[in-house]
């Protein structure tokens, strides 16, 4: 049967009267992923600030713990909104060092000048930028989000600034179990048919890889009491979410500041199931890293 074509029709929300910025901000609340950066949750809405004003979103990656603050803006970007921003940015991690943070700015608009504007405090501070669109289709509306400014990498030395070592049995008594630190021994076990001179570091964050003495984390592994996940860096590619997208592995949000894949693990049968697809994903990192 042939479907009917609908034409969409283009909405201004600035001028519109329908529209408002409580409007776009409930929209982003019922479905946090309209704004293309993960499955993230709501931690609050209209949180008031010191200086007065009141941050628009605060929403969280319930994985990582890392915070966005979402400024909205209808209309084109204007300097208030930036600065806003920034300043909430600012604010929130002082109030809150423990969480990694990242400022966003979502607008209507977003003009080739204050693009430029932007682009200047990006290489500084974590900071996207989503432009929304409105259309109408039928009797439906949707929104279109489009990053235009992605939050610049920061690289490896950022991982690898963790110079605080802890101990095996830190980790296997502290911050992660017993069972959490074994499943990292037997990835690396997997890890070191890619290269016999890898070893473990024990840092206070992760458990990284050392390569004839030097850091060279192509993977990462972050056990915990509960939970454990594994890091491998590779540039975010279709041909790798695909391998992932076909196996039952248990994906979590890409982490594009420092380009990390993140894989959830259960156990180390887990592990032995899906030896093969772990094994490619490692050999991939280390060609990248190692390149």
């Amino acid at each position: 049967m042939t479907k009917k074509y609908v034409k969409p029709v283009p909405i201004l929300m600035k001028t519109d009267p329908n529209f408002n910025e409580r409007w776009v901000q409930q929209r982003i609340m019922e479905d946090p992923s309209i704004l293309g950066l993960g499955q993230l949750e709501v931690h609050s809405v209209e949180k008031s600030q010191p200086s007065g004003g009141r941050l628009d979103l605060l929403l969280k990656d319930p994985e990582t713990g890392r915070r966005y603050e979402v400024e909205l803006q209808l209309g084109a970007t204007d300097e208030r909104h930036i600065i806003r921003s920034i300043e909430y940015w600012d604010i929130e991690r002082k109030a809150y060092p423990q969480y990694d943070h990242c400022a966003v700015l979502v607008a209507e608009d977003i003009t080739s000048r204050f693009l430029n504007v932007i682009s200047l405090f990006n290489s500084s501070l974590p900071f996207i930028a989503i432009q929304m669109k409105a259309v109408s289709i039928g009797d439906s509306v949707s929104l279109f989000c489009t990053t235009v400014l992605d939050e610049i990498s920061r690289g490896d030395e950022d991982i690898e600034a963790d110079t605080i070592g802890l101990t095996r049995q830190e980790w296997e008594q502290s911050k992660a179990t017993k069972a959490g630190v074994a499943m990292a021994d037997r990835l690396l076990e997997l890890a070191k048919a890619i290269d016999p001179n890898l070893s473990l570091s024990y840092m206070k964050h992760y458990i990284g890889i050392v390569r004839n003495g030097m850091a060279d984390n192509f993977v990462l592994f972050q056990p915990t009491k509960q939970t454990f996940r594994l890091l491998f860096k590779h540039p975010k590619t279709d041909e790798v979410d695909l391998i992932l997208d076909k196996s039952p592995l248990s994906s979590l949000s890409y982490d594009k500041g420092f380009k990390y894949y993140r894989i959830k693990l259960s156990s180390l049968d887990e592990v032995e199931e899906h030896k093969d697809v772990i094994f490619d994903l490692m050999r991939r990192a280390y060609l990248y890293k190692n390149r």
